[in-house]
């Protein structure tokens, strides 16, 4: 088994793996940086480290490993944990463990993991397609600019200026009190004539709508009698009993198919929080005859199954 494979496409979705008993790769965003000493531009990019304190399982990776592989949950935990003894044997004779495009791990004098990240992955996906790239210097040239000699225009004596400038007002103020009269008395003819046609269309219609009403009155003498129809909503209780979780969606549908040939009324209860779809047993609207239900499945059918408490749309 590639574990490593797994890890790394895990990497790309979650910014942290847990490797159970082993450790954590956790990721952390690195904004879009510029060396200004060589012009090169960097690409954001998700930064990687390993935490070996972090070692509890959460099931993210098993789960992943067993939709890929198709297998049970409990055996790809089995797969992981002798994965991880392996890890641990060639750490412990003093050699390099290598993680394709993760990076490099090896204990120091202290026991302790050091970490070297693979620089050539960068696993943020919004940075797609994006590198490195250096940028030329520019040069900017200096302009230089002259300025324009500025011909002034004779001015005239002030007593000119001022004669020609009243003159021009006077007739511009007889202008506008004669556009101001006549525009008056346009404006009040156009609104009696706009009135007098409202009236006459309001008239007309007033009229068209009389004749309407009565023509399309009539009564009734004998009416069907109501009809009530009274739909009954599915009640979906808010306790479900969890069979497994499945990344793709086909292979939920499949176990929901098996499920109810056994007699169950499985559904989807929705996704968990790593987007797993969560397929149920059985759903139930009282607690105790869900656990009730929950003994039975994990003495019969499958030890692993859970109790969900969530209500669904």
């Amino acid at each position: 088994m590639q574990l490593q494979t797994y890890i790394s496409d895990l990497l790309y979705r979650y910014d942290c793996v847990i490797v159970p008993e082993f450790g954590a790769f956790i990721t952390q965003r690195v904004s879009a940086e510029v060396n200004t000493n060589n012009n090169t531009f960097f690409a954001p990019k998700k930064a990687l480290l390993f935490n070996e304190q972090i070692k509890n399982n959460d099931g993210l990776l098993a789960r992943y490993v067993a939709d890929v592989e198709q297998i049970p949950f409990e055996v790809a935990t089995k797969k992981i944990n002798q994965q991880v003894q392996r890890f641990k044997s060639t750490l412990i004779e003093g050699e390099t463990l290598y993680f394709e495009g993760i990076g490099a791990l090896v204990f120091n004098e202290l026991s302790k993991i050091n970490f070297t990240p693979n620089y050539s992955v960068n696993y943020l996906t919004d940075a797609f397609g994006l590198t490195q790239f250096n940028s030329s210097n520019i040069n900017r040239d200096v302009v230089s600019t002259t300025e324009n000699a500025i011909t002034e225009n004779p001015v005239l004596p002030l007593a000119k200026q001022t004669k020609g400038y009243r003159t021009y007002l006077k007739y511009a103020a007889v202008g506008l009190i004669a556009l101001t009269i006549s525009g008056l008395a346009f404006s009040k003819f156009q609104f009696n004539q706009v009135e007098k046609h409202n009236i006459l269309a309001q008239q007309e219609a007033q009229t068209e709508i009389e004749s309407k009403i009565q023509e399309a009155t009539f009564v009734i003498s004998n009416p069907l009698p109501t009809v009530k129809v009274t739909l009954e909503k599915e009640v979906i209780g808010t306790y479900h009993i969890i069979a497994g979780a499945f990344r793709i969606e086909k292979n939920c549908d499949t176990k929901i198919k098996q499920l109810k040939t056994k007699g169950f009324e499985a559904r989807k209860v929705g996704e968990n929080k790593y987007g797993l779809h969560q397929v149920a047993y059985q759903s139930y609207t009282n607690r105790v005859e869900a656990l009730k239900a929950l003994r039975t499945i994990k003495r019969t059918q499958n030890s692993a199954a859970w109790l969900l408490v969530k209500a669904l749309d």
